[in-house]
């Protein structure tokens, strides 16, 4: 074991290990950090392009950020939207900076501007649909949000969708141009490449944190040399798991007290892909749909044109299956059994109890047949050819269930922090990489607070992240919105027009 304690160490070579690692580096450049990647390749698990919708998420087009009033006629509450855009606004305020100076070159590769769009089938959805864009638009972020039921401006913007279907079915849609496809694979890559660049720093592929203990001066982890075996410790001031599936584990070898009746339930995802680029030529968009009323939160289905490995192709899904992995490519068929502990069954128990419902949903998805999957794509796209689709493996997310939530699901991303502040960790999944830069501002913000009281500190964290301590969800924050917002365009090369109205 190595003398030297380092400053920092971060579990999992993806989005969220390379934008706050970036982050701390810019912060403070003689920090000495290393990232550990049990893979062979950095950011090839849910970072992956094709492991991932690559949905720039910001409230555009996700129907279940916004659910339909329980009480009809009631306002459609925005607060969702209107919170995760404000995030999303404050990784492309990072994302610019990285291209300005020169940590994640040549944007156009990883970054393109695409149309959002929602489409709803039925009267009262469409009745729904207008009042969501009525109450979106009254907030600066989504005045450009356009509305409409007439067949003709729906062919226009979504022809796929549109040719073939009856005229007697109403369909409505809402689009608006200021979305964005990310392939957080590439960036992610980008931004470790640079980072194990410099002084102090190490990036290290195919090395896996086994072990995660408490020391005198932070943490000691071992980690094992997947190709050789060989094993080593190594330690810390301060520990960041951001490993995806793996993180679960991780904690409860650690010991913290948020591991104590921790559970997980893994849930991997596959796609149906068409790669036919007379098809591929004719959509230009990313179209979701309503969630199945017995998905639980998981989202609704989507109907995307992908930039990946070069070239352009359709997604459509995603669709879930049974899985006891929890990594996709690096996971093992024993990681559930694995983590099952007396003081954590419960919380399976009464997780599984409390949402039978999306159980039997997830069910039925892992069981449908080819034939079915290509039923509900064509409920999207009605003239589908099933020559034109196959169906791929995407990522897995795995659920973090806690013992407090009383078998309660809540989806979405959460940081969680030892009490010294010398270990954060990421649990969840969307719209996780999306928000990566304002969830390493948070974990920046509780546990190197020091950082920031220092002048200097906190004018590297305005240049990176201009909103970091102010609420841009604001209505009064409208006008800074819209300028930056335009310069922000202009540096990632995006070509779109964002306005405040």
């Amino acid at each position: 074991m190595s003398s030297s304690v380092l400053d920092a160490i971060f579990i999992g070579g993806g989005v969220m290990s390379a934008h706050l690692g970036v982050m701390l580096k810019r912060l403070a450049p003689r920090l000495a950090l290393e990232v550990y990647e049990a893979g062979p390749e950095l950011a090839r698990e849910s970072s992956d392009g094709w492991n991932n919708a690559g949905t720039g998420h910001a409230g555009l087009c996700e129907l279940n950020y916004t659910p339909p009033p329980a009480v009809a006629g009631a306002p459609v509450d925005v607060s969702k939207a209107v919170e995760i855009f404000a995030r999303f606004e404050q990784s492309r305020q990072f994302w610019r900076y990285a291209v300005a100076h020169g940590l994640a070159p040549r944007p156009a590769e990883w970054i393109r501007p695409v149309p959002h769009l929602s489409l709803v089938r039925g009267a009262a959805q469409i009745d729904f649909l207008r009042a969501r864009q009525a109450a979106l638009r009254a907030h600066p972020f989504f005045r450009p949000m356009e509305f409409s039921a007439e067949r003709e401006v729906l062919r226009r913007w979504m022809p796929l969708v549109v040719e073939g279907r009856g005229e007697a079915e109403p369909i409505a849609a809402t689009r608006i141009e200021a979305g964005t496809d990310v392939n957080f694979g590439e960036l992610s890559r980008r931004l470790l490449a640079w980072l194990g660049a410099q002084e102090g720093c190490r990036v290290f592929a195919g090395h896996r944190v086994t072990q995660l203990r408490r020391a005198d001066a932070g943490w000691e982890l071992v980690v094992r040399h997947e190709a050789s075996g060989e094993t080593r410790s190594v330690r810390a001031r301060f520990v960041f798991v951001g490993a995806g599936g793996g993180t679960i584990p991780l904690l409860q070898t650690a010991g913290l007290p948020v591991a104590r009746g921790l559970g997980a339930f893994p849930i991997a995802g596959q796609w149906l892909v068409c790669e036919n680029p007379a098809v591929v030529a004719r959509h230009e968009g990313k179209v979701d749909g309503p969630p199945p009323p017995d998905s639980g939160a998981l989202g609704g289905p989507h109907l995307d044109v992908r930039q990946l490995e070069g070239k352009r192709v359709l997604l459509f899904g995603p669709f879930a299956t049974w899985t006891t992995k929890f990594l996709h490519r690096t996971g093992r068929f024993t990681d559930l059994p694995g983590s099952l502990r007396a003081d954590n069954l419960g919380t399976l128990i009464r997780t599984g109890v409390h949402n039978r419902v999306l159980v039997r949903f997830l069910v039925r998805e892992a069981l449908q047949s080819m034939a079915t999957r290509l039923r509900a794509l064509r409920v999207f796209y009605p003239e589908a050819r099933d020559a034109d689709w196959r169906l791929v493996e995407a990522g897995i997310r795995v659920q973090a269930l806690k013992q407090a939530d009383a078998g309660r699901l809540y989806f979405g991303t959460e940081v969680v922090t030892a009490s010294d502040g010398t270990l954060a960790a990421l649990l969840g999944a969307s719209p996780g990489a999306s928000v990566s830069a304002n969830i390493a501002a948070q974990v920046i913000q509780r546990c190197f607070p020091e950082r920031l009281r220092d002048p200097d500190g906190y004018a590297r964290m305005k240049e990176m992240l201009p909103t970091f301590d102010l609420e841009l969800g604001e209505p009064a924050a409208a006008e800074d919105y819209a300028r930056q917002s335009a310069e922000i365009d202009e540096v990632l090369q995006l070509g779109t027009a964002r306005s405040a109205g």
